[in-house]
């Protein structure tokens, strides 16, 4: 494999713009890649896939460079180059990558590479805190999992079409896809590409969304005719799934905090025909007071510190602390407290999270039904998703019903 200068310098933007000015990975890749217009696939391809696996692995290249943040621009080359060292990419001869000290990379990589967290490169806390909640067998294998690069799945939209007739027009687009036996709407690229671009998707034909992340909607076991409300849909995946799954019969009521995500659904569900959501800004208390025991189905998609999503965020990693893990504890609590209230008798409630923390999953139910507030419900299943077991993202879900 031979470097290109404008790829790598690009990439070095990139890190800067992530590691130094602390911006969001997935937005400084859209950037970067803005750059020039002649790149094509493989080019934008080295740069998003090189700068996310820097970013995944930061603390251990930085261990193996001895390097600290803030990084100068030369301490971000040298993380480049453990990272070419380590792939076995010969170094061009650059002023910015002379004396790079090819066997002492290797030699600290297998050195550093016999403890976990530098291995999988988390924080301190953050691994302390995997062990005590997963323990150490468990967090071990689910640690490494969540530094995969996660696959491209889709979910077909079967107001639509069918998974069968998708497969098809993606072939036709070049866009070979596999089934996910085990997930009746799922189809998963077969080699990474840009769906957005393909006429199946300008046709809503389908939606990008993780198999893990399917299982929720399923999850509520809603019914054509139902009203059911989205209580945090933000972009609106979920929404769309549940639409689908109502054969657009009822009343399905999407609800968020920010009203711009709620905007951003609308321009969805019409791609997607969905006709039968409406959306509600949640702008004060008695927007949810309007619901109360009105809902024969709740889904809570909380917000959460997003530990089981991390292969799609890595850079999540380094922005993650224990103060925001307590505050997102708070409102989970909140959530299920006074959301449930929506929920009629006899109705469904789905508790959900991208988390693999038990603390902010089965912890949170249980004091929920030991609370005042959840003493009508209970807990029919729970389900724990972890990425080391299933392939996709860490979720976790529970269905819950209240008496009747």
């Amino acid at each position: 494999m031979r470097l290109h200068r404008n790829l790598v310098f690009a990439v070095i933007d990139a890190l800067n713009m992530i590691f130094n000015e602390r911006n969001y990975a997935d937005k400084v890749i859209e950037k970067v890649l803005k750059y020039d217009k002649r790149w094509g696939a493989r080019d934008r391809g080295f740069i998003a896939e090189t700068t996310y696996e820097i970013v995944r692995y930061k603390r251990l290249y930085a261990e193996i460079a001895e390097v600290y943040e803030p990084y100068s621009r030369a301490n971000l080359f040298r993380l480049f180059a453990v990272w070419a060292v380590l792939r076995g990419i010969p170094l061009p001869d650059w002023k910015q990558l002379e004396e790079t000290p090819v066997r002492r990379i290797k030699g600290r990589f297998d050195e550093l590479s016999k403890t976990r967290k530098f291995r999988e490169s988390f924080p301190d806390w953050l691994d302390e805190l995997g062990e005590k909640a997963l323990g150490n067998e468990l967090w071990t294998k689910e640690s490494a999992a969540l530094n995969k690069q996660a696959e491209v799945i889709l979910r077909t939209n079967t107001l639509k079409t069918t998974k069968a007739s998708l497969k098809k027009a993606l072939a036709q687009e070049e866009i070979e896809t596999t089934t996910l036996n085990e997930f009746p709407q799922a189809l998963k690229l077969s080699v990474r590409k840009n769906v957005f671009v393909t006429q199946a998707f300008k046709d809503g034909l389908f939606e990008v969304q993780d198999a893990s992340s399917q299982l929720v909607a399923d999850y509520l076991e809603v019914q054509p005719g139902q009203r059911v409300v989205d209580a945090c849909a933000g972009a609106g995946g979920k929404t769309l799934h549940l639409a689908a799954l109502m054969q657009n019969k009822g009343q399905l009521i999407a609800m968020d905090i920010y009203e711009s995500k709620l905007k951003k659904l609308k321009i969805r569900a019409r791609r997607n025909g969905v006709h039968n959501m409406e959306t509600r800004v949640i702008d004060s208390t008695k927007v949810i007071k309007k619901l109360h025991g009105k809902a024969d189905r709740v889904l809570l998609d909380a917000p959460c510190s997003g530990l089981g999503v991390i292969r799609r965020n890595p850079d999540s990693k380094w922005k993650l602390e224990p103060e925001f893990l307590e505050r997102i504890k708070g409102i989970q609590k909140d959530i299920l407290r006074d959301y449930s209230k929506m929920v009629k008798p006899g109705g469904k409630l789905v508790y959900a999270t991208c988390s693999i923390l038990p603390e902010e999953n089965a912890e949170q139910v249980v004091n929920f039904l030991n609370s005042e507030a959840g003493e009508s419900f209970e807990l029919v299943k729970e389900q724990n998703i972890y990425a080391s077991k299933s392939g996709f993202d860490g979720f976790y879900m529970a269905l819950l019903t209240k008496k009747a």
